[in-house]
């Protein structure tokens, strides 16, 4: 018999080979890179991530029009069609592998303090890469957006009717419904399995007062078997939804491996004229007749714009960018979900994702032929909870809490891909998570929803091929409610394994003192807090570095119609215009966003 690792390539070949066999006639053949790449198109967008691919499927809808997206990765791999493997692209070339500096409060059980920050580096960007999950937030989110941030345009109403414009819902309850839509670009819907635990996890949440609900329907507060962007058992990013129906079309021309340097401005009329760009060691100067869209995400969208001269006025000069063609507050406002990574309870069934139990031909060829078995599951995530701690309004539907519920654990994967993903130091694994292996478990991941802690995004230097610098600043907000609320949840999840759903397969947490916090009394706040500390991980859920608000704002960069104040001819779309981060994950808000912002620009322009 082949050695796992082997077996697994070889499980992984012959699933992708039956899933994704080319043909001409395919609706989702594979995207190919464009041949020729004039001197000018109409429109120039950067990044086809969540919201670049669905702008580009939207403008090139209109046949006059010619545009161009630019990618800096490939398309996306095959491999990483298959939901259960999304932590294996994690740390992969298919990932910008950026990470944080080092931080005072956050990610000390991680090697150097420096926490992961995996992004997509390829066709759908970070929808390629994620775990899956369809995540709207909520409705007092946008409602804020509006009504405190000043982002008119952008109340739940207004979005409401995007959000359903892109879905494709397969659950026929949901489907065409006032909350969900049908015959959209983006298939959404549960995996083809739930296992004993994902039941027990409902069950429990119930016999806890929640109730088991659309969340992203009338109420949010509740539990709930995840949606998420899948079709037939694998993956549906953006590239898959919004780029492969179109690849044909005339005036739609996807250049990847297209690492964009800098935007063009006049220093005279201040006019985003070009994009200069490096593909395959030539220099590219591009002209975009009409408009510049930078859709590269809440991390590359303010590199590029501070690259360009778009950015506060004393960083710029500092690291010798000049002219400073606006003095705005490019990359401050950064903020994130990050929760706690790594809790585990065992229990007494078999019922845990385990991979030697994965490695079996029924299963694959259940997977292949049916798109069922564990492998359609979002990253392992069986449940979603939206839940309120003790600090949250309780008279209103406004849950500060959510939880990521997986039927396993770190250990599942035999330390294969998520003990590195994870990031944390050989001492604390082979202390605290190798006893646990071949071992039935399940975690929780719990999160605040509504961080406080701000943080930021500055250049390492002008130079465009260096990362940039990122700090957080997890959990330094003045008031510590980031903490107190992380710590509740995670009494939430102990309190969730005594409930009769669990305790019938015997549940109980690993109740191994974590190492770093022994000198702590267990248990209690305190304890609780130096384990968060040290085993932070983030949601990847990254907005607010081009930050959306009225123009007489002086911490806005963007206006309501997304463009760059004092730059013509130039917006910005994705996750770094959301002014505060929706109260669940980005992927669906982005696409949100990409579709919104498709018809801002046509109703400029047509």
């Amino acid at each position: 018999m082949l050695p796992f690792k082997e077996l697994s390539i070889a499980l992984t070949s012959l699933i992708s080979w039956i899933l994704f066999n080319d043909t001409p006639s395919d609706p989702e053949g594979y995207v190919r890179d464009t041949s020729v790449i004039r001197a000018e198109y109409d429109f120039i967008i950067i990044g086809a991530g969540a919201a670049g691919a669905v702008i580009a499927n939207r403008l090139s809808e209109v046949a006059d029009w010619n545009v161009l997206l630019l990618e800096a990765g490939d398309d996306e791999s095959m491999s990483g069609q298959v939901p259960l493997l999304a932590v294996n692209l994690q740390l992969s070339d298919l990932d910008w592998q950026y990470k944080t500096e080092p931080q005072d409060n956050a990610c000390k059980g991680i090697l150097n303090g420096r926490c992961n920050w995996p992004r997509g580096k390829m066709l759908g960007g970070s929808s390629s890469i994620n775990y899956m999950l369809y995540v709207r937030g909520n409705k007092l989110d946008y409602d804020n957006w509006r009504d405190v941030y000043g982002c008119d345009g952008w109340g739940y109403d207004d979005v409401l009717p995007y959000f359903i414009k892109s879905e494709d819902n397969q659950n026929p309850y949901l489907a065409g419904t006032k909350y969900h839509g049908k015959g959209g670009y983006l298939t959404v819907g549960e995996a083809g399995y739930t296992s004993p635990l994902g039941a027990a996890f409902i069950q429990g949440g119930v016999e806890m007062g929640y109730k088991n609900r659309d969340c992203n329907g009338e109420f949010q507060t509740g539990v709930m078997i995840p949606q998420g962007t899948i079709r037939r058992g694998s993956r549906c990013s953006t590239s898959k939804a919004f780029l492969r129906p179109v690849r044909n079309r005339k005036n739609l021309h996807i250049s990847m491996n297209s690492r964009v340097l800098k935007v063009v401005i006049d220093p005279d009329t201040k006019v985003a004229t070009d994009v200069q760009f490096e593909k395959g060691g030539k220099m590219y100067f591009v002209r975009a007749t009409k408009e510049i869209v930078l859709s590269a995400g809440s991390i590359a969208s303010p590199q590029i714009l501070m690259l360009s001269g778009v950015g506060p006025a004393d960083h710029l000069t500092e690291k010798g960018i000049s002219p400073v063609m606006a003095d705005l507050p490019v990359g401050k406002n950064l903020h994130d979900h990050i929760g706690i990574i790594g809790m585990a309870f065992l229990i007494d069934e078999p019922y845990s994702i385990l991979t030697p139990r994965l490695v079996s031909l029924p299963i694959v060829v259940n997977y292949t032929l049916f798109g069922g078995t564990p492998m359609s599951l979002l990253g392992g995530v069986e449940g979603l909870g939206f839940i309120k701690s003790k600090y949250a309004d309780q008279a209103a539907d406004y849950p500060d809490i959510q939880l990521h519920f997986a039927s396993g654990s770190d250990m599942s994967d035999d330390g294969t891909a998520m003990r590195y993903a994870h990031g944390f130091t050989d001492a604390i694994w082979n202390e605290y998570y190798l006893p646990l292996a071949n071992k039935d478990t399940w975690t929780i991941f719990p999160y605040h929803l509504r961080p406080k802690s701000r943080g930021y995004i500055r250049l390492n230097s002008k130079d465009p091929y260096d990362k940039p610098i990122i700090n957080p600043n997890y959990y330094s907000d003045p008031e510590n409610q980031d903490i107190k609320v992380t710590i509740e949840a995670v009494k939430f999840a102990l309190a969730l394994s005594k409930t009769e759903a669990f305790q019938k397969m015997g549940s109980r947490f690993y109740d191994k003192p974590f190492p770093g916090c022994k000198d702590k009394p267990l248990w209690t706040d305190e304890y609780w807090e130096c384990w968060i500390k040290s085993a932070s991980f983030t949601l990847a859920h990254t907005v607010g570095t081009c930050k959306m608000g009225p123009v007489t704002d002086n911490t806005v960069v963007v206006d309501p119609q997304l463009k760059v104040k004092g730059i013509k001819n130039l917006r910005v779309a994705d996750t770094s215009v959301m002014p505060a981060v929706p109260s669940g994950n980005t992927n669906a808000p982005t696409i949100m966003v990409g579709e919104k912002a498709s018809d801002l620009i046509k109703n400029d322009w047509i």
